[in-house]
């Protein structure tokens, strides 16, 4: 499977060669393409840009805060996170966006009800979390580009958990006397999970890298949490778009050449799914071009 930035500049070639230019609500103009599908292995590495920088500071923190349920941007502020800046009211406050209804859609958290899911029926089809509240949409300050997602889990052949644990920890000695029951009590994962998300409004310059990069941590934190080994990430992307003042930043970015060795995530385990703190998140080897500091956000 290719890598997250072979993918990327696959799909930026695919818009530049067959998309329209489409008028937008900001006024900015766009070229266009219409319902496009990414897919990213975990254990190709973590999935992010190597052909610009990408401000993992301002990702992690803005998912805690989703995790957090809050929808006010002083604690984005207080983190030097600015990516919400444009649309808050005079109090902060920006209606019921996605933290709001992640963890409480008229009293309900989905993502608590997708880890009682994970762990009690891993093979159905309703781990689900959906952002897209119709009753809500007149209130929020901007509606959800990427409304919602799916959890999915297989469970692993006896020889692939057996792999797993040689690679991870390095086995020493016979692998023959290994059992299931052996690996359970070694905490060695039974099952593999992915996530699917859905993207009405796809910004592929600027926003798509920190969405992918925010489901890749999620996926991490979800599969840590029930004890799964990440699988893949897997994006459905709606108006899949280049702004018109984004493209020659697009044309630079296309010319710059991929790092074959891709960052990894070292994650420090958390008691819960909520529970983390930006400290638990470290990017191992990750090396990438210096990003644009002029670029500008269509709001």
């Amino acid at each position: 499977m290719a890598k997250a930035d072979e993918t990327y500049k696959c799909l930026l070639k695919d818009i530049l060669s067959k998309g329209e230019g489409k008028n937008d609500r900001t006024k900015t103009g766009t070229t266009s393409v219409f319902g496009k599908q990414v897919r990213f292995n975990m254990q190709d590495g973590f999935p992010l840009l190597t052909t610009k920088k990408i401000h993992t500071k301002s990702i992690i923190h803005e998912l805690l805060w989703f995790l957090k349920g809050d929808t006010n941007v002083e604690y984005l502020q207080n983190n030097g996170v600015t990516i919400w800046n444009e649309w808050p009211d005079k109090d902060g406050e920006l209606g019921p966006v996605y933290g709001k209804q992640w963890t409480d859609w008229n009293g309900i958290n989905q993502i608590q009800h997708c880890i009682n899911l994970l762990r009690t029926d891993p093979d159905s089809r309703r781990i689900m979390v959906n952002a897209w509240n119709v009753s809500d949409l007149k209130d929020m300050k901007l509606p959800p580009c990427h409304y919602g997602f799916q959890l999915y889990t297989r469970e692993f052949a006896f020889t692939e958990r057996v792999l797993y644990y040689a690679n991870s920890i390095a086995l020493h000695g016979s692998l023959m006397d290994l059992s299931h029951t052996k690996l359970d009590n070694l905490r060695i994962p039974r099952r593999e999970i992915s996530l699917m998300w859905n993207q009405r409004s796809v910004d592929t310059f600027l926003g798509l890298p920190f969405n992918l990069a925010s489901y890749a941590f999620l996926l991490h934190m979800f599969a840590q949490q029930v004890n799964m080994v990440p699988g893949e990430l897997i994006g459905n992307l709606g108006d899949v778009h280049i702004y018109d003042n984004h493209l020659k930043y697009v044309v630079e970015q296309l010319t710059r050449n991929i790092n074959k060795n891709p960052p990894h995530l070292k994650l420090k385990n958390a008691d819960n799914i909520f529970a983390y703190k930006y400290e638990d998140f470290e990017i191992l080897n990750y090396e990438a071009y210096p990003n644009w500091k002029d670029v500008p956000i269509a709001i």
